[in-house]
């Protein structure tokens, strides 16, 4: 058998989702975490990342870029998103904490109106700087949207 690459394009929505989620759970193994894609977001996550220590477990909502959401307030949920070639990976409440030092997002209406979220691919330097601990490794391939 010839293995071919697939044109992204031709996957529909739920193949998209999961041709991503194999990229980030290559990154993560590299990590001592184990993936588990979720059927539907559960508590929030659309998977589990299991580490092998037995210990962390981490909640994952996966993202084709930077995004916060009122919904993941308080609910110890993990946002992965790839930006400029890297995987990030960072807890949801403390990823807007630093939106809210390092941006005025927080002041906009996409965060303080009814749906209470705000997703930008341009993160500013300041912003990127601080994210530069929640930086895993780089994205291996193609990594399309999935919203």
């Amino acid at each position: 058998m010839r293995f071919e690459k697939i044109p992204y394009g031709s996957l529909n929505a739920k193949q998209k989702e999961q041709f991503n989620f194999q990229k980030i759970a290559a990154t993560l193994a590299e990590f001592g975490f184990n993936c588990i894609k979720l059927a539907d977001d559960w508590m929030g996550a659309d998977f589990l990342a299991y580490h092998v220590n037995k210990a962390t477990t981490l909640k994952v909502q996966l993202k084709s870029r930077l995004a916060i959401n009122g919904k993941y307030v308080g609910k110890d949920i993990w946002i992965a998103f790839p930006h400029k070639g890297n995987w990030y990976l960072i807890e949801h409440d403390e990823l807007v904490r630093k939106a809210g030092e390092c941006t005025g997002w927080l002041k906009t209406s996409s965060w303080m109106g009814d749906k209470h979220w705000y997703a930008s691919d341009a993160i500013n330097k300041k912003l990127l700087d601080s994210l530069d601990e929640n930086r895993i490794g780089p994205v291996y391939g193609a990594v399309l949207p999935i919203d």
